[in-house]
């Protein structure tokens, strides 16, 4: 396609590459290219299992991290909660049906939803502050109880009359009761990284927010850093980013053509989180933890989250001193007989990728020369998300990779089965080696594979248009990285993915 000099020109203004506009439309024209599994990652076939026997070392290996500076958190937090919020939507007549309904009537699905979040709604940490939104209104919360008028509690939870949280972050949520008030997800991953440090020094994180909501989070800092400091005894050293305009995506109208506005310039959407990446990267950091931002729980509770992020960084940092001292005598020494069996060795057999003893030097130091993460890895249960999959790429090369659903062909019976076989899931608990051996920090746009776009169906502006997200940011965001995958057990994950999550244990006091 030829751009017209307007397009050029609004493409220069967002520092997007034309021909990577023309790639682009490239793809929402052919279509995504579906990844093709060979088999499910399973524990002893891609997933290691630590023996408790380690636990020690590992743990050593941590605390020497932490004492060195080394570690950093990396959260995205700019997904809005609206999705949390779905099971509340409903219209009039559910509504009127929950008002007149018996206790234990008979309902549907959606009216037991509803039933239950009004019977237990002082169980959510954000009824205080509910409670007087409305008092501020004249409405009293009680006595919208009593009467069940749910319309008027949700609409002053969800809409900009009163708490508006389906339009917030999910990060700035009150999640959870506590001694010193109540913690949304910032606050609580701000609380844990001070308790996996020791309570003590300056603890590093990095949060991924959108532009509208940056001032609120800094505002929580604000308001919470000096209690925090002074419970947890430590100092925060908190950074933040936004999704840059680059890379955003074009889309497709109906008829094929590049979708635009009014004014008939190009409209983009945002990539996806696999735009991340560049934020990742631009943090030029050393380890990196990165965590999903609703995958916290309360003090009491953070135990299993503290045991395994220490292992599994512990683990991270036992392998990448296997491969810096392996890079270095392969630079040293390239044409040594013994430097390249050990390479091919720790290539084979430590990191599980493919190699040939025929490999020359230069070979061996780009397959070896890579960023290293390790992925705590769930038994399923039924939880949404990815998982973990020896995959086959274009060049016939298998690797470890985690795969979401939207990039897999459930029609094809061999792939649906393969799928079906799966025993763990993608819970977004990861360590992330960013740096090399001598210390500089990797460029991570290298490590991506660009053709692992997704196409999705949307609609905008009552128009059904096709539109393109980036390659995940722990799929194909990072797909030539050296990937191995840790079970960690169910308990180090408790993701609020509906408002009904937070009455599970774990996020109640």
């Amino acid at each position: 396609m030829n751009f017209s000099a307007d397009d050029l020109k609004q493409l220069k203004t967002l520092n997007i590459e034309p021909s990577k506009a023309v790639s682009q439309l490239n793809w929402l024209r052919t279509g995504q290219i579906d990844v093709k599994l060979e088999r499910p990652c399973t524990p002893g076939d891609g997933i290691v299992q630590i023996q408790s026997d380690s636990h020690a070392y590992l743990n050593k290996s941590f605390a020497a991290a932490v004492v060195n500076g080394r570690l950093g958190r990396f959260i995205p937090a700019s997904g809005a909660a609206s999705r949390m919020f779905s099971q509340l939507h409903a219209d009039a007549a559910v509504l009127d049906a929950c008002r007149t309904a018996q206790t234990d009537s008979p309902g549907t699905s959606a009216e037991l939803d509803l039933r239950r979040f009004l019977d237990e709604l002082t169980s959510f940490a954000f009824y205080p502050e509910l409670k007087n939104v409305l008092a501020e209104e004249g409405h009293d919360l009680q006595k919208a109880v009593n009467e069940r008028d749910l319309a008027l509690i949700i609409r002053y939870l969800l809409e900009p009359c009163g708490l508006c949280y389906s339009r917030l972050p999910k990060g700035l949520l009150a999640f959870h009761n506590a001694v010193d008030g109540v913690r949304t997800p910032f606050i609580e991953h701000l609380a844990e990284a001070a308790l996996l440090n020791g309570l003590d020094g300056v603890v590093t994180l990095h949060f991924t927010v959108s532009d509208e909501h940056l001032e609120l989070f800094k505002a929580q800092l604000v308001a919470w850093r000096s209690t925090l400091e002074e419970t947890y005894g430590c100092l925060f050293e908190v950074t933040y980013s936004t999704q840059k305009a680059s890379t955003d995506t074009l889309a497709l109208d109906a008829s094929g053509q590049p979708l635009r506005d009014g004014k008939s310039q190009l409209v983009l959407r945002p990539g996806g989180h696999g735009a991340l990446i560049e934020n990742l990267n631009d943090l030029a950091g050393d380890i990196i933890l990165v965590r999903n931002i609703d995958n916290v729980v309360p003090d009491a509770h953070k135990q299993a989250n503290l045991t395994w992020t220490r292992l599994l960084t512990g683990y991270l940092l036992e392998v990448q001193t296997e491969q810096y001292a392996l890079l270095k005598a392969l630079h040293e020494q390239p044409d040594d007989p013994l430097t390249r069996e050990l390479v091919i060795c720790f290539l084979a057999d430590r990191l599980q990728a493919e190699v040939s003893l025929t490999d020359d030097s230069k070979t061996l130091l780009d397959l070896l020369d890579r960023p290293l993460r390790v992925c705590g890895m769930v038994p399923n249960s039924g939880e949404p998300g990815g998982g973990p999959f020896w995959v086959c790429d274009a060049q016939g090369r298998v690797t470890r990779q985690i795969v979401e659903g939207a990039q897999i062909d459930k029609s094809a019976p061999d792939q649906a089965d393969i799928l079906a076989r799966a025993t763990h899931f993608n819970p977004v608990d990861m360590v992330c080696g960013v740096s090399d051996w001598r210390g500089r920090s990797y460029d991570l746009t290298r490590f991506v594979d660009e053709e692992a776009v997704i196409i999705t169906s949307k609609r905008q502006n009552g128009e059904e248009v096709r539109a393109l997200e980036l390659p995940g940011l722990w799929n194909g965001g990072m797909a030539g990285w050296h990937t191995i995958f840790v079970e960690i057990p169910p308990e180090a994950f408790n993701p609020v993915k509906t408002v009904f999550d937070l009455l599970r244990p774990a996020h109640q006091p």
